[in-house]
């Protein structure tokens, strides 16, 4: 056993779950050199097994987490992983046939790397409006272009604080060695600080930063790697103002937490009377009033400023519209 997919879904669209398997069972990897671990993260909706059997290999386990969230869900995979190095994949990821076999490639040639990603790429259920295209890495979307890029460390020569690397992957598609996912584990044992990452219908986020940033600091390296290429399938409501304009949000604020957790977040701290007051001056210089776009720009402005307030019992408010 090689490898170990972890896939998370709660209550999965059963037409993206479906391709995701059936990607899945493409590979060109042999049967028995991996596995899928899907983990059933509190859904009340949840295909049945003659869904699985149609559409899934052999190799599938079914796991259940009943505590809702993305970062559960993923801990629970990691805890019944049998292989020593893992890929994260959503419901909504048809990774290449090739995916995990360039997976076992890149590792057994670089025995210093811990985590890597490579090219997510869009099918839009229906066509994006003009004006959304700017928010497309909100949605996991990433290409780097045709070079691979490494990097060693989480301070560079000469840097006074950590740094977060360009090249680190993001979740759809992160490849990792236990010993990443492991130091991932080991930073937060028992004390409940990872954070949440998506939990239902809330878009918090950061889960995949903090866990590239924890295998960082145990000396691992990071790197993106053109040759692995996945399809993000992407529904008609994700391309919605409104929920880019959340997604924006959450993202932002989950960003300065996670950067601000590991030293690598360039931006100070603030209170909350000063998050709210920048807010309020996004709302006019962002002229979030004019179109989604700005609107989006100044939500993602308003996650920003809340993602640095200094952690205490007040709390800041943005201004209504």
């Amino acid at each position: 056993m090689q490898l170990t997919v972890i896939l998370p879904t709660h209550n999965p669209d059963p037409q993206r779950l479906r391709r995701t398997l059936l990607g899945l069972r493409a590979q060109t990897l042999p049967v028995s050199e991996w596995e899928t671990v899907l983990v059933n993260n509190a859904s009340s909706s949840f295909p049945d097994l003659g869904f699985l059997a149609e559409c899934a290999l052999e190799n599938l386990s079914v796991v259940d987490e009943p505590m809702l969230g993305l970062t559960e869900a993923r801990r629970r995979g990691f805890a019944v992983a049998r292989a020593d190095l893992a890929v994260l994949v959503d419901d909504d990821n048809v990774l290449a046939p090739d995916y995990l076999e360039l997976v076992l490639a890149i590792f057994a040639a670089r025995p210093r790397l811990g985590t890597a990603g490579g090219r997510s790429l869009p099918e839009f259920e229906s066509e994006p409006p003009p004006w959304a295209r700017e928010f497309f890495p909100l949605l996991a979307l990433r290409d780097l272009g045709e070079s691979e890029i490494v990097a060693p460390e989480l301070r560079p020569a000469g840097a006074t604080r950590n740094e977060y690397p360009a090249c680190a992957p993001i979740g759809a598609g992160m490849a990792l060695r236990r010993s990443a996912w492991m130091a991932w584990l080991g930073a937060h044992q028992g004390d409940g600080s990872a954070p949440s990452d998506r939990r239902g219908s809330d878009l918090t986020s950061g889960g995949d930063n903090d866990i590239m940033l924890c295998s960082l600091k145990a000396g691992w390296h990071t790197g993106y790697f053109p040759q692995l290429r996945l399809t993000h399938l992407i529904p008609a409501s994700r391309l919605n103002a409104g929920y880019l304009a959340r997604l924006n949000r959450g993202i932002q604020q989950s960003w300065m937490q996670v950067l601000a957790r590991h030293n690598a977040n360039p931006w100070p701290s603030l209170t909350p009377a000063g998050a709210w007051l920048r807010k309020f001056k996004a709302w006019f210089s962002s002229r979030a009033w004019m179109s989604p776009a700005a609107r989006i720009r100044w939500q993602g402005a308003c996650g920003h400023f809340d993602g640095r307030v200094i952690p205490g019992p007040s709390s800041s408010r943005a201004p209504r519209s």
